[in-house]
């Protein structure tokens, strides 16, 4: 049986940075948030985003874009792992566990609900919008996956340059769009899947030896790069990725919203002070914990529980009204109430797989394997998030840059990767 989040809350040490856990959770709660509110489903099965209906709300995902946030508290959090084992096999299996496991069950489960689904030919409708949509997070996956695996070498640069090397990653980032937007160089943008999110990740660990001492200046810096790049360039307001726009700040990332990343961890640090001591408070701090440990499985099902009381709504013919007009927004607040408790049901049900397991024995090799599997599943996993499940009979194929991908392939290479960083440098 594991150890309660009651009994973790009381045998937290004085020295761990409790903020960080706050933010860490927060942000995923507003991910979550903004995706319910995001995604409105019409009486035809078809989703329509609520950003692109109403467009003037675009402005406020310069507040609720937090993925920077998530990215930051990550640097963060693997500069201390890492520190403690430095083994790469080693390090890898510890900061993995929690993350692929669950991530490989969600993989598992909803494949075998698409096949099903797929032979009884009841993929229509907002089924097969379903079979599209739940995988679209699992980039998210990827990406951090991305971010463990270049820990230990960026780490190595911080502790040289401190930061220079933050800088370096930020100068690459201009250059990609310098010669994006102003050369025509064809796929050079999707560099900036490395150099942006591995910029805010860095901050993680100037963070984490203390190197952050003008938070206000960091923020300032930022919101005004970000403003004017959107006033004068050619990145849009939006910071979250809108249908059929030419440019999106998100896919791939731009400087934009690398300036975006760099308002929003300057903000949280200059909270840091209110929450220490909010998250000093044993009640507060007891949620927090408890909010951790099943963080990733809820973030992982939020969709399936959106689309499960959408579905649930066309079943009972129960009236959706027009996205963003007064009859849907006041049907809002039940309609997210259903979801939240849907989501706290998937999560009790899948919950156990997040739970960390005690450590393996290793014996201090399985470098190159272990880089070989989070290769493989990070491929596997932003693989899937493009193709979806639909059309897995069909061979249905997607991009993912410049090459095609089907959905089996993308489930094969992340249990492949799985597998490979469970068993890389563990004793015989």
């Amino acid at each position: 049986m594991g150890t309660s989040a009651r009994d973790l809350a009381a045998a937290t040490p004085a020295t761990r940075d409790r903020y960080v856990d706050l933010i860490r959770v927060a942000s995923l709660a507003v991910v979550v948030l903004g995706h319910w509110l995001m995604a409105a489903v019409t009486a035809d099965g078809r989703i329509d985003n609520l950003l692109a209906v109403v467009p003037g709300l675009q402005v406020l995902t310069w507040g609720l874009q937090v993925m920077p946030v998530f990215f930051f508290v990550g640097g963060f959090a693997h500069a201390l792992a890492h520190r403690s084992r430095p083994r790469y096999a080693a390090f890898l299996r510890a900061r993995l566990q929690r993350l692929l496991r669950p991530t490989m069950v969600f993989i598992g489960v909803w494949g075998a609900l698409a096949l099903a689904v797929q032979l009884l030919g009841a993929d229509g409708g907002l089924t097969g919008v379903a079979l599209r949509l739940v995988t679209q997070p699992l980039w998210f996956i990827g990406i951090y996956l991305a971010m463990v695996a270049f820990t230990p070498p960026l780490l190595r640069l911080h502790e040289r340059w401190g930061w220079g090397a933050f800088a370096a990653l930020v100068a690459g980032a201009v250059a990609v769009d310098v010669l994006r937007f102003a050369a025509g160089v064809p796929y050079v943008e999707f560099l900036n899947f490395a150099f942006v999110w591995l910029a805010v990740h860095q901050l993680g660990f100037l963070r984490a030896d203390g190197m952050i001492r003008r938070p206000a200046l960091l923020a300032a810096t930022g919101l005004a790069g970000a403003a004017l790049l959107v006033a004068l360039g050619p990145y849009p307001l939006s910071m979250v990725g809108m249908p059929g726009e030419k440019v999106s700040n998100m896919a791939p990332p731009t400087l934009a919203l690398l300036c975006h990343g760099l308002w929003l961890v300057g903000a949280v640090e200059l909270l840091k002070g209110p929450g220490a001591r909010l998250t000093a408070r044993a009640r507060v701090w007891h949620a927090v914990v408890a909010a951790n440990g099943i963080a990733m499985t809820a973030f992982l099902w939020h969709l399936t529980a959106m689309l499960g009381v959408y579905g649930t709504l066309l079943a009972l013919d129960v009236p959706l009204p027009a996205p963003a007009t007064g009859a849907w927004w006041a049907q809002t607040p039940p309609r997210l109430l259903a979801a939240a408790a849907l989501t706290a049901l998937l999560v009790a049900l899948f919950r156990r797989f997040e739970r960390p397991s005690p450590p393996a024995p290793s014996d201090g090799t399985g470098g190159p394997l272990a880089a070989l599997g989070i290769t493989l599943a990070l491929l596997g996993v932003l693989s899937l998030s493009t193709t979806g499940f639909a059309g897995l009979l069909e061979g249905h194929t997607s991009t993912l840059i410049a090459v095609r991908v089907t959905a089996p392939a993308a489930v094969a290479m992340a249990l492949a990767g799985w597998f490979l960083v469970e068993r890389a440098g563990r004793g015989r």
